[in-house]
């Protein structure tokens, strides 16, 4: 039988909109939803059908004998596994208490269902991977806008110059910000790259600054400092809107374009030139505060200025800037209703909200539960469950990790596919493919808001269940049945749509609901109350951080230079892999079956190092070392070496992805415990490594 169904991918966190086709249960074609993106998807949500015939996938839930590690695994009925997790969090609850249990997850749109999950348990401590991602960012704006980085969103095609630092968005895929950007350009647009390495990104800009590892916070105060001189800035809205512009007049004032460029290693004549560019442009200029920026121990303040250089060209709520986005009240439409749950009023385990109090308590810091879980401080932690995160992965140091989860009497890993956390587990429930489950709907705000649903495409092809299946099924079991008293996804869908007047039906034609014909912005003249800060303005010098005793114009202080025989470790992403999600695709694992390491060509030079040679990279205490080929370019800066993140996995039943390449975050040796004291993400490009030729032999590696 055929069926075309309207869907969510799940290839990465994008979650593009797709259109599904399907014959005898099984997938036949896969494209982009035609309403939204025209067709278009990337390789990665193309190789979604690889990912559901994948044979290297849990296929039924597994339950670990002999020690974390090891690989021996029993398999088990859901029953048998569902009663197992239960009875053990039962017996901790009972012995330690509910806060004595952690739930981590990616984060997403489906994340409240995890959230209410674990605070129905009784515990407070829900957390996410954004520690190594946003949060930096989402705390900077939460520090001048009194809004989370999602406050904001951007209106790209109508823009006149879009700016990045870093954001290497032709890589990190999202298909429709790409296409607005690619719409932007042929309009006539230009695009300013910032990165210590060429990119797909820089290599589509109108102009690309090559810096210095760890000097972008200097060149967004060098192109402040210049906006400001030249008064290419909105007087009338920083005068309605905005506190603490004298401040930042005094601050930036030795911060000039001189300055920058020598820090920077640029040209000044460049840097000035851009500015003159953004006084033509303006205000349809739009600085992008950032998205994956765990990088620096000052990205935060990094994040902040562009921030500000935003506030300063006026281009808040207006077409080809930043707009608030809308949901379905700012249409006159009634929202949905989705799983909740209070949090229980506990202290944290990672002490946000009693020891540090300048951070949002939402999913709170990830990595500070490590340390206090070796202390048992405030109380013992005796239980994680990882909801589709890799720890190891996605954290530095995976040792100093384990340390402190070996305190723990039970640890689950949920995911479609084997982790390396999940491979160190007690338990691995396996989740369903995107295209064999169905999921909660959600609400997507925008200019034009909507409600969007994934629906599964075929019957799952093993034994493997829903996220949904999973946690309903897990709190029968635990007595939080008030909490998720739905026995289908049927009777969650209608519960949620039962306020909006609409039905699974109007789904049908295009896969979502839209809930406004045209764009809504808000008045430009009439935005008091917007701005959720103490003050109810923009804070350049924001209230919350004095409280904190951590500044708010903080100034700039120069990057180490890597010693002798040592280079910066950067990492990043590639257009054809999800980090460590997708390497073992049977597809994409074909297109790019392990990583390199970019070396500049100088510096190779003094080190006889050539394409294809094998190169040996060390953890600056040396207790880690990791082989892989070497790619010498004059593309990324000389005192870096850069990789793409999310190979060197340890795990033998993935055999395509198993030893290939190297693992950045594990040569991060001790950089868990060195993160943004002011925006709490890690430090992921801080960390230094040595680099030395191999002498082990090319041809033997590849033939092992």
């Amino acid at each position: 039988m055929k069926q075309s169904v309207y869907s969510i991918c799940g290839m990465c966190t994008v979650r593009c909109p797709i259109r599904v086709e399907s014959e005898n249960n099984e997938v036949t074609w896969i494209e982009g939803n035609p309403h939204q993106l025209d067709g278009a998807l990337c390789a990665k949500g193309s190789a979604g059908v690889a990912l559901l015939n994948d044979t290297q996938r849990p296929q039924q839930p597994l339950i670990r004998e002999g020690a974390r590690g090891a690989g021996r695994w029993r398999e088990a009925s859901w029953e048998e596994a569902l009663d197992y997790v239960a009875e053990k969090l039962q017996r901790i609850k009972s012995e330690y208490g509910p806060e004595s249990v952690v739930l981590s997850s990616r984060g997403g749109p489906w994340q409240g269902m995890y959230k209410a999950f674990i605070h129905a348990f009784g515990s407070p401590n829900y957390t996410n991977h954004d520690c190594t991602c946003g949060r930096n960012t989402h705390h900077a704006s939460l520090s001048i806008n009194g809004v989370g980085r999602k406050g904001f969103a951007y209106d790209i095609k109508n823009a006149k110059h879009l700016v990045l630092f870093g954001r290497d968005m032709f890589s990190a895929l999202r298909i429709a910000e790409n296409n607005q950007t690619l719409d932007m350009l042929d309009n006539g647009g230009r695009l300013t790259y910032v990165d210590v390495r060429q990119t797909m990104t820089g290599a589509k800009a109108t102009r690309f600054f090559q810096v210095r590892p760890g000097t972008d916070y200097a060149l967004a105060l060098g192109v402040i400092h210049q906006v400001i001189k030249q008064g290419y800035y909105d007087k009338e809205f920083i005068s309605n809107y905005v506190t603490g512009f004298d401040e930042l007049c005094s601050f930036i004032e030795q911060y000039t374009p001189a300055w920058a460029a020598k820090e920077c290693n640029i040209k000044e004549k460049d840097l000035l030139a851009f500015v003159e560019e953004i006084g033509e442009d303006r205000p349809n200029v739009i600085f992008h505060p950032g998205w994956n920026l765990a990088r620096y121990k000052d990205s935060f303040y990094a994040s902040r200025a562009m921030h500000i250089l935003n506030v300063l060209m006026g281009n808040i709520e207006m077409k080809g800037g930043l707009f608030i986005p809308k949901g379905a009240g700012d249409c006159g439409k009634k929202g949905i209703r989705s799983i909740d749950c209070a949090k229980p009023d506990i202290k944290r385990g990672d002490g946000i909200g009693w020891k540090y109090n300048h951070f949002d308590k939402g999913p709170g810091l990830a990595h500070l539960f490590f340390n206090n879980m070796l202390k048992e401080d405030p109380y013992p932690i005796k239980a994680w469950i990882a909801m589709r995160h890799d720890l190891f992965s996605g954290m530095p140091d995976p040792e100093q990790q384990k340390r402190a989860l070996d305190k723990c009497d039970l640890l689950v890993s949920i995911d479609v596919n084997y982790s390396e956390f999940g491979w160190y587990s007690d338990v691995i429930l396996p989740e369903s493919t995107y295209l064999e489950r169905d999921t909660p709907i959600v609400q997507q705000k925008g200019l034009k808001p909507r409600l969007a649903v994934r629906r599964r495409a075929v019957e799952p092809k093993w034994d493997t269940k829903s996220s949904c299946e999973i946690f309903t099924g897990l709190a029968s079991r635990l007595g939080l049945e008030e909490t998720f008293p739905f026995k289908t996804m049927d009777e969650l869908w209608a519960w949620q749509l039962e306020p909006t007047g609409y039905t699974m039906a109007d789904f049908d034609e295009k896969g979502f609901i839209e809930l406004s014909e045209e764009q809504v912005f808000f008045d430009r003249d009439k935005l008091d109350g917007q701005f959720k800060t103490p003050s109810g303005k923009i804070e350049i010098v924001s209230e919350k951080l004095d409280k904190a005793g951590l500044p708010s114009l903080k100034p700039f202080e120069a990057p180490e230079i890597p010693k002798k025989g040592m280079f910066r470790l950067i990492y990043g992403k590639v257009a054809v892999h999800t980090q460590g999600h997708t390497t073992n695709n049977p597809l994409l694992s074909e297109l790019m079956p392990t990583n390199t390491v970019w070396i500049n060509t100088k510096q190779a030079k003094k080190l006889d190092i050539q394409t294809g040679d094998l190169v040996e990279l060390s953890s600056a205490d040396r207790s880690y070392n990791a082989t892989a080929e070497a790619h010498v370019t004059d593309h990324v800066h000389p005192e870096a070496v850069f990789t793409v993140h999310g190979f060197g996995k340890e795990i033998p039943r993935q055999s395509r992805s198993f030893m290939a390449g190297i693992s950045d975050q594990k040569l991060m040796v001790g950089k868990l415990d060195e993160w943004d004291q002011a925006g709490g993400g890690v430090n992921l490009c801080d960390a230094f490594v040595y680099v030395t030729k191999s002498i082990r032999n090319t041809k033997r590696r590849v033939e092992l």
